[in-house]
């Protein structure tokens, strides 16, 4: 098939990572394992604070032109067979891909759509049910969770969804051979406002309950606006045991975990988080809270420990249980490599996901 790429939120093409960019690029690369011809249609960002006022018309005028130039370019070098949305939601709405299907009578999907009833409240009503018409227009909305399928479905049952369980591209973490050193923790985030900044003060106050005698050490990869604002939260920490590393590429990252015996994370608001099942491709069991979507990517007892969210005692057990208990945490170091390397590796997605495609082509008209 040939398929139009489009992300409103933010292009696979960024400059900056995240794991929105992540999963884009990981979503390309399994269509083009199913021997897909993958382009990104469009870098038009349609990602709006407010739902009206100046920048909601001028991002309609922009959108309005971008759709004018994509239909210049198809009617002079061909239409693709389907346009293929990535995370359109209340603030970054898909302003392109249903207006061109309906023209073009072109095969609209969707994946990692959310609706979420609350936002109706605060003036996003009319942005919500034009969402709900996009993803009744889609021939299928691809969910990574069943938190967000069944946010879609209770606000619509008639709108078409399928399961893609969330995957990482596991080989750059499977060509390292763990070499873990006990009581040494690893975490990998960014350092933002919001959620990312409540995962590392959680965490810090969880070290801190932990008993002085277990000698922890803690690599923190990653940077960003708030590092200044996260180091303040461990400046009580003794700093011989943490190792700041900045931001590090992939080849990095998978050596730093390597040598790490446990990944950690609270997981505050993650929708699922990538970076869970890259630890755990390194052979690094986890401890997160059972919060958002980290139940989707972490097996509670089995490839890790979620503790109740909010509770920091708990959570701090978990740590210390895992780094004294060496049974219990290589038993899951080991069930952990498997799930993310194999359950959830590109190679299986991108069959999933040709199924599903081809299934949907099939029942168009």
């Amino acid at each position: 098939m040939k398929i139009a790429f489009y992300c409103p939120l933010k292009s696979p093409n960024h400059a900056v990572p995240s794991g929105d960019r992540l999963m884009a690029r990981l979503l390309m690369e399994a269509m083009r394992l199913g021997g897909h011809e993958v382009h990104v249609v469009s870098e038009l960002r349609s990602f709006l604070r407010q739902p009206e006022g100046e920048d909601a018309e001028s991002l309609r005028m922009a959108a309005k032109a971008e759709r004018d130039r994509i239909t210049g370019e198809w009617l002079g070098n061909g239409k693709p067979d389907v346009w293929f949305c990535y995370h359109p939601y209340y603030k970054a709405r898909d302003l392109l891909g249903p207006e061109l299907c309906q023209h073009f009578g072109i095969t609209y999907v969707t994946a990692e759509a959310s609706y979420s009833p609350k936002r109706n409240s605060m003036g996003w009503a009319k942005t919500q049910a034009e969402l709900l018409a996009d993803l009744r227009f889609a021939a299928v909305n691809i969910c990574f969770t069943q938190r967000d399928r069944d946010g879609i479905v209770k606000a619509a049952a008639d709108i078409s969804t399928a399961m893609l369980p969330p995957f990482i591209d596991a080989s750059v973490f499977m060509k390292v051979s763990p070499s873990p050193t006990r009581y040494r923790m690893a975490t990998v985030a960014m350092m933002r406002a919001g959620d990312k900044l409540a995962s590392y003060q959680a965490l810090a106050q969880a070290l801190k309950q932990i008993p002085p005698d277990v000698p922890w050490t803690l690599d923190i990869v990653g940077d960003g606006p708030e590092r200044d604002t996260v180091r303040e939260h461990f400046d009580t920490i003794d700093q011989n045991r943490l190792i700041w590393h900045g931001e590090r590429n992939a080849k990095d990252i998978s050596e730093i975990l390597s040598r790490a015996s446990l990944y950690v994370w609270p997981g505050h608001g993650e929708a699922y988080g990538l970076a869970y099942l890259e630890a755990q491709a390194a052979g690094l069991p986890v401890v997160a809270e059972r919060i958002a979507g980290v139940p989707e990517v972490v097996r509670d007892e089995e490839t890790g420990i979620l503790t109740a969210p909010g509770d920091i005692e708990a959570y701090s057990a978990a740590l210390v249980k895992l780094m004294t208990d060496d049974a219990t945490r290589q038993t899951m170091a080991q069930k952990a490599r498997r799930f993310a390397s194999i359950d959830r590796s590109l190679q299986n997605a991108a069959t999933t996901l040709n199924e599903i495609l081809k299934h949907v082509l099939e029942q168009t008209p």
